[in-house]
């Protein structure tokens, strides 16, 4: 999940410790959804696809699988660490901000909180649209970041008041790194305006108690944010406090809300 700092770097490395928990955490949660989402005729036997951002490679293996040896699956990532390459899947450094299209003839594109962290988020996604073959299908998905997290249960008053400090604090933190945190709500228009079709759009949201996958999340990003949670006025002491609190079965919170977008590129397109 990479996001966007200062143009060149990313708030949250593959490279560390806490990257793999995060990967881990994403996956539980996301994966069924976007195999449900990527399932036929999305994707299908043979088929050319592409994961952008491909993060621990959950999604491009499970491609791989689903379209069978006569197909061919990219990932890239502008961070391969946890990526490895097989027999249909290749591997790929690649900046999707920056680089050029890998290709123009994609079955499927899919990806998964990237846009959402890159400023250039709208000459990208219409990039991706373009890089489709007619017919092919682009699926983007995002968390939509702007409503409250609603605390379900707490052990106290003070510890929801902290849970949301802190969410807070690590949201002003994503944004002021250029993250658009409302993104997910544009995502469906901006399949309309690329010029696809049949587009439509999905959201999911459950609660996550403390000690779950889920909930992990939550820490394994304040880690990640530390140094710059720390900038922002937040104290070692509540982070520790914050962090108990996600561990704890008496607490329990919604999570973000997962909205899923996909549409087609016509079979034939005007003036071709």
């Amino acid at each position: 999940m990479p996001t966007d700092h200062d143009g060149s770097e990313y708030t949250f490395d593959n490279g560390t410790p806490d990257a793999v928990p995060q990967l881990r955490a994403l996956e539980s949660f996301l994966d069924p959804i976007t195999a449900r989402r990527l399932s036929p005729p999305v994707l299908t036997p043979g088929g050319t696809c592409w994961e952008v951002g491909a993060g621990g490679g959950s999604i491009a293996r499970g491609m791989a699988r689903a379209i069978g040896p006569t197909g061919r699956v990219l990932a890239t990532d502008i961070d391969t660490v946890h990526l490895t390459a097989a027999d249909n899947l290749d591997v790929r450094r690649h900046d999707v901000r920056t680089e050029p299209l890998p290709g123009d003839a994609f079955d499927l594109i899919h990806a998964r909180l990237v846009l959402l962290h890159l400023p250039e988020r709208r000459r990208v996604l219409a990039a991706l649209a373009g890089g489709l073959a007619p017919g092919g299908w682009l699926v983007v998905e995002e968390f939509d970041c702007t409503a409250p997290l609603r605390v379900l249960t707490a052990p106290s008053d003070d510890a929801a008041k902290l849970f949301a400090a802190v969410t807070d604090a690590m949201l002003d933190v994503l944004q002021g790194n250029g993250a658009d945190l409302a993104w997910a709500q544009d995502v469906h228009a901006e399949l309309v305006g690329a010029g696809l079709v049949e587009v439509d759009t999905i959201t999911h949201s459950q609660s996550w108690p403390g000690g779950s996958a889920g909930a992990s999340l939550y820490e394994t990003n304040s880690r990640q944010l530390e140094p710059q949670l720390l900038d922002a006025g937040l104290s070692p002491g509540q982070l520790d406090g914050f962090r108990r609190l996600l561990r704890d079965p008496a607490f329990s919170v919604m999570s973000y809300q997962f909205v899923s977008t996909r549409g087609r590129r016509p079979v034939a397109q005007p003036h071709e």
